[in-house]
């Protein structure tokens, strides 16, 4: 099987307040799309591994990772920053999961067994940084599976392409100035976390965009920008920070994107994984709320990275 499916249980069972956004509703309305679209039946499902202490240090500072485990609540609701950044007693166990998916993915892919990856995980984690939870997100996925991929497998130069509406500041903390790592995004600005803007590192292609910007610009700024900058870096693996927010039904932004841009996203990287990666992409659930756009963009990107 080229594509594998990671996923867990405990993703599930983490939620913030029945109001929340980023609920359990966003991974049960993937897994409709794929079983109703019969692209569940093409995949290789593979449950989530539970990463190890050892692996959220590589990103994260001792004390982060402690507040988390030890502010795990029994019962309720702990509020890590706000009441919109908040854990159940299932949030730590989910978050272990969500960041061991990465790793699984990686795993999987360097032993061939698959040439690329989806991970259906929450909580997202593009927003966290390394000692700080923020945005939904408590522990970087994406962050942790990169330096794993390095210390792991020895890769040198790893590219991490973010198309989620927000800026993603946390993996960009984790690797300004690091020239092993490229990171290319485009984001609504101004947007929360209103970053991304004020001189970002030289190995960040931030592209911030305006309210309202049509699909046609963003793919200008993505052919003109990121393509030829990761044609360059020839990226030994590439992670994607999944995000489908930027999705005209999405109320968490105020883009134009709809299924048909995802394919041409997700296709222009894999052209680059193709050529310079042995096909290697890890990609791994960010936002994405408006839950029917949510399954069909998913199910889009998923079908594009498979070949389908």
């Amino acid at each position: 099987m080229e594509t594998l499916f990671i996923t867990h249980s405990s993703c599930h069972r983490h939620e913030m307040h029945p109001w929340h956004p980023e609920s359990p509703a966003r991974l049960d309305a993937i897994n409709d799309r794929l079983v109703a679209s019969g692209l569940a039946d093409f995949l290789n499902h593979v449950p989530a591994r539970e990463a190890q202490e050892a692996d959220l240090l590589r990103v994260h500072t001792e004390e982060h990772v402690r507040f988390l485990r030890e502010h795990a609540p029994q019962r309720g609701y702990f509020n890590v920053d706000t009441e919109e950044t908040c854990m159940n007693p299932h949030t730590w166990q989910a978050a272990l999961h969500a960041a061991g998916a990465g790793l699984q993915a990686i795993d999987q892919i360097m032993a061939g067994h698959a040439r690329n990856a989806f991970c259906a995980v929450r909580p997202p984690g593009h927003h966290a940084e390394p000692a700080r939870a923020s945005g939904f997100c408590f522990l970087n996925n994406v962050a942790i599976g990169v330096r794993y991929a390095q210390q792991q497998y020895g890769l040198k130069r790893i590219a991490i392409v973010d198309f989620d509406v927000h800026h993603g500041n946390g993996t960009e903390s984790a690797f300004a100035n690091d020239e092993s790592v490229m990171m290319c995004s485009f984001f609504q600005y101004p947007l929360f976390p209103n970053s991304g803007v004020d001189h970002p590192a030289a190995n960040m292609h931030n592209s911030p965009v305006a309210a309202y910007t049509k699909a046609e610009k963003i793919r200008e700024l993505v052919a003109s920008l990121w393509l030829p900058a990761l044609e360059a870096f020839r990226p030994e693996l590439i992670f994607i920070s999944a995000g489908f927010d930027a999705h005209r039904e999405d109320d968490m932004g105020q883009l134009d994107l709809v299924e048909k841009d995802y394919v041409w996203l997700t296709s222009q990287v894999k052209a680059i994984a193709d050529k310079h990666s042995n096909g290697r992409i890890v990609s791994m659930l960010e936002g994405g709320y408006a839950l029917s756009a949510l399954g069909r963009s998913v199910e889009a990107h998923i079908r594009t990275l498979a070949g389908l």
